[in-house]
């Protein structure tokens, strides 16, 4: 899938991704897309979160959300990693019509490496994620001792309001199997 250039073949970063959705079947769409990123040549699916059930955040006038986070292994370079999350959302119909409103699928770049970019359209690290329990509580479970802003991820993630927020599977590999989402 990935035409898009890798760093330098060899060099590999370690990558998190938010997943979410409120509109369709979300697990079932979660799921592909993290098997679409898993096929990806430049791109290894190295741990995902257990999914989530999460209340609405922005415009709460919506149905509940279905959230997770992955590391990835990748040697293709930010903007290009965010291309592939693009085209994906675009293979399964993402639609943009309005901020923080429901969606079929949503594939944020939430960090890359200990890298900070700041262009048109990417901002790594993402620039609200330590604001955000949807997107601490799952990613604690893979990234805890990421630094974010000075803190870990988990000292985010006890600080944050986590109301709501319920674990729909047991663990991170309900994404593998068609039949559990």
């Amino acid at each position: 899938m990935s035409a898009l250039r890798p760093t330098d073949g060899m060099m590999t970063r370690s990558v998190t991704l938010g997943l979410g959705g409120n509109l369709g079947n979300p697990p079932a769409t979660m799921a592909r897309a993290l098997r679409l990123l898993d096929a990806d040549i430049a791109i290894r699916v190295a741990a995902v979160s257990r999914l989530y059930r999460t209340p609405p955040w922005g415009k709460t006038d919506q149905d509940w959300f279905y959230n997770c986070c992955v590391l990835v292994e990748t040697s293709l370079e930010p903007r290009a990693i965010l291309e592939v999350c693009l085209e994906i959302e675009r293979q399964l119909k993402r639609k943009r019509q309005e901020r923080w409103g429901p969606r079929l699928i949503d594939i944020d770049v939430l960090t890359y490496g200990d890298m900070a970019v700041d262009e048109e359209g990417l901002s790594i690290p993402h620039p609200y994620m330590h604001e955000r329990a949807f997107v601490l509580v799952p990613l604690q479970e893979i990234a805890a001792d990421l630094i974010i802003q000075g803190r870990s991820v988990s000292r985010w993630a006890q600080d944050s309001d986590a109301a709501g927020i319920e674990p729909v599977s047991s663990d991170g590999e309900w994404w593998r199997d068609d039949d559990a989402v």
